[in-house]
């Protein structure tokens, strides 16, 4: 398991999760890393360390370069337990380390692991030198976390960016110029959809906290590292974080007896005929988590479901769970599907999307099977409604 030199005497030594498959209900397929990155001075420092079960493949790596009992400090980012969750073993070698962290890190790492550790708290801005470097801490709470910052080293112009930046991607590659840039933009639009987006305000208020910083490599907590496209990841960021969407449509459903379905492709011909692009997504076969990335840029979101014991569908109720609960927000909505004889799931459907304080379409349903005339109407009603 050998480390990967970032520049002089920085090393990537985090852990590869290649079988990681769900991230607390987020469809990983391509896995993930946990990223922790080793500064070789005066004081030796690590930042931020792995899930528990990879410890071993973090030592391995960090002794590659230095003895790990040399470690001075250890600066905890974060501390949900995919960053955190080597510190217990870390400590248990090293009594004498010291914990970097936040006013918030100290406290949700003593709720966490109940241990009486060696904290250095900073605040936002405080300079920490450790030799020939000083490292900066800027505190950037509720991304994603309320103890959550980052930590930037001058001499080395590294942003060690915490969550912000990072993508679920494992890999051997640990640079942006080394694999696939559009798999790298693909898998940091997931993680943005599914776990920042909520928190896009503070996302503002962290890019506006770091302008300026000379930055030749962004090292987030998981994923690839940014060194040629990080221009491009910082507007992308920009975007996203302002709820900037492109002029499509999502059409998202489940079905019974296809009523429903049926009225999930007449709504796709209205956005045909006015030229915007529209896909299509039954919760059937499309993960909630993959839908949530297509969120992300998405102006006009239509769910649809059938009534079913007075409600809507179960498939359909956790997908607008899970999408109220990442607040996306500025989109235009749309309520639609089928119903026996109790008409209670698109009103359901269409009070979730009213919720997210959406530009809301008139909901359209129909009573058991719509005929072609009924296909014919839904198409024309919903174009007329396209802006």
């Amino acid at each position: 398991m050998k480390p990967v030199q970032i520049t002089k005497d920085v090393y990537w030594v985090g852990g590869i999760d290649w079988d990681l498959r769900n991230f607390h209900g987020y469809l990983t397929q391509r896995g993930s890393t946990y990223n922790a990155y080793l500064i070789v001075d005066e004081k030796i420092t690590l930042i931020d360390t792995v899930k528990y079960y990879l410890v071993d493949e973090m030592l391995e790596r960090i002794s590659a370069v230095v003895d790990p009992a040399k470690i001075d400090y250890i600066v905890s980012n974060h501390v949900e337990m995919d960053h955190s969750g080597g510190l217990p073993r870390l400590m248990d070698m090293l009594p004498g380390a010291t914990i970097i962290t936040s006013p918030k890190g100290e406290e949700g790492l003593k709720l966490h692991y109940k241990k009486d550790w060696k904290f250095k708290v900073v605040q936002s801005g405080e300079t920490v030198n450790i030799g020939k470097r000083d490292l900066t801490y800027v505190m950037t709470p509720m991304v994603h976390w309320p103890d959550n910052m980052v930590c930037y080293s001058a001499k080395d112009k590294i942003l060690f960016s915490n969550d912000a930046f990072g993508q679920h991607l494992a890999t051997s590659e640990r640079f942006d110029d080394e694999y696939h840039i559009d798999i790298i933009n693909e898998e940091a639009m997931k993680y943005y959809a599914n776990i920042v987006l909520p928190y896009s305000l503070q996302v503002q208020k962290a890019l506006a906290d770091l302008k300026g910083l000379d930055i030749d490599v962004i090292a987030p907590s998981h994923g690839i590292l940014w060194r040629k496209n990080i221009a491009g990841i910082i507007e992308n960021y920009r975007k996203w974080s302002s709820n900037g969407t492109d002029n499509k449509a999502l059409i998202i459903y489940d079905t019974m007896w296809k009523s429903t379905e049926k009225m999930a492709f007449a709504i796709q011909n209205a956005f045909e005929n006015k030229n915007i692009f529209a896909r299509m997504f039954n919760l059937q076969h499309n993960h909630i988590s993959d839908i949530m990335t297509e969120v992300l840029t998405a102006k006009y979101i239509c769910v649809g479901s059938p009534t079913l014991n007075k409600n809507m569908l179960p498939t359909v109720a956790a997908f607008l769970t899970y999408f109220k609960g990442l607040a996306p927000k500025g989109r235009k909505g749309l309520a639609f599907g089928s119903y026996g004889w109790a008409p209670f799931g698109v009103k359901q459907v269409d009070e979730a999307l009213q919720s997210c304080k959406f530009d809301m379409m008139d909901a359209i349903q129909v009573q058991y099977v719509p005929n072609p005339s009924d296909l014919k109407d839904i198409t024309e009603k919903v174009q007329s409604q396209i802006s």
